[in-house]
């Protein structure tokens, strides 16, 4: 607290992470607030979470989208603390994990996933994955230009799988054999099998297990255990959303479980997503 790192002066602290604190900032000539993330001391020794940690801003730094959080600037506070850090807007909202445990999200779950979507689809055009989707990981801010009056925000790229050409060099992320990344709530099949194997349809996967619970009030798989939740998302098929919630429309319905297919190769992509999402919302409006 009261240390300027880069071009912000840190003010309180926010909230913690597993690797980084994250604390409120002002800029020390303009005034502007800012959130500061910083790599907790007990990460410092271990050249791989300090290469994880700036992947978040340089994922995010590629690609221009509303639904992504936007980056300021990042960098190494001056030593002898030598503390990573990054530096993003504030944002004033609460978590997608925070909405749905006060409240039964129905029709306002498909404004919030197109947004998702389309800030997804355009990381996939990078060819950036973000791998670790849930509802901590979305912020809902109040933004009257957006349907609904609110605009998601994406967080948390900690552990995005970066095209090669986008990593400075001798900078790339490993994943070391039977690391887990990812939430196994969320997490795709071929996740739950091997971790550094996986492209944009895990991303896709995830939201489908996003959508699937914000419409049925329930996720499609539930287990006492992280090995058997993760046996379920390799081998089971979750119940059909015409019976966890039925009325729903039945391209909806098709959209959810295509995302939701085992095999990657059998998902849609994002921007198909995308498009299909926008088609149901259409249709959804003419209806009403």
């Amino acid at each position: 607290l009261g240390k300027t790192l880069g071009s912000y002066r840190v003010v309180r602290k926010i909230g913690q992470g597993g690797m980084g604190a994250v604390y409120e900032a002002v800029h020390t000539s303009l005034g502007r607030r800012a959130a500061v993330k910083v790599l907790l001391q007990k990460m410092h020794g271990q050249s791989e979470a300090a290469r994880r940690f700036f992947t978040e801003a340089k994922a995010i730094s590629m690609v221009t989208h509303p639904c992504l959080v936007t980056i300021f600037e990042h960098g190494t506070s001056p030593s002898p603390d030598d503390q990573p850090f990054i530096v993003m807007e504030y944002l004033e909202g609460e978590t997608l994990r925070a909405r749905a445990e006060k409240e039964y999200l129905g029709g306002s779950a498909l404004l919030i996933l197109r947004q998702l979507a389309s800030a997804l689809s355009a990381t996939h055009k990078k060819r950036i994955v973000h791998r670790d989707l849930k509802p901590d990981n979305i912020m809902l801010v109040k933004d009257s230009a957006f349907p609904g009056g609110e605009r998601t925000k994406l967080l948390d790229f900690g552990i995005a799988k970066l095209k090669l050409e986008y990593q400075g060099s001798g900078d790339q992320v490993q994943t070391r054999a039977g690391v887990m990344m990812g939430t196994p709530l969320y997490m795709s099949p071929e996740q739950c099998r091997n971790a550094g194997d996986v492209d944009d349809k895990a991303d896709v996967y995830s939201l489908g297990v996003m959508l699937y619970r914000m419409l049925a009030g329930r996720p499609p798989f539930t287990a006492p255990g992280t090995g058997e939740l993760m046996a379920m998302h390799i081998y089971m098929q979750p119940p059909s959303l015409n019976e966890t919630a039925p009325g729903l429309p039945e391209g909806l319905v098709k959209v959810v479980h295509s995302m939701l297919a085992k095999k990657r190769e059998e998902r849609p992509s994002m921007a198909q997503v995308v498009a299909e999402l926008e088609k149901i919302t259409v249709r959804m409006s003419a209806s009403s």
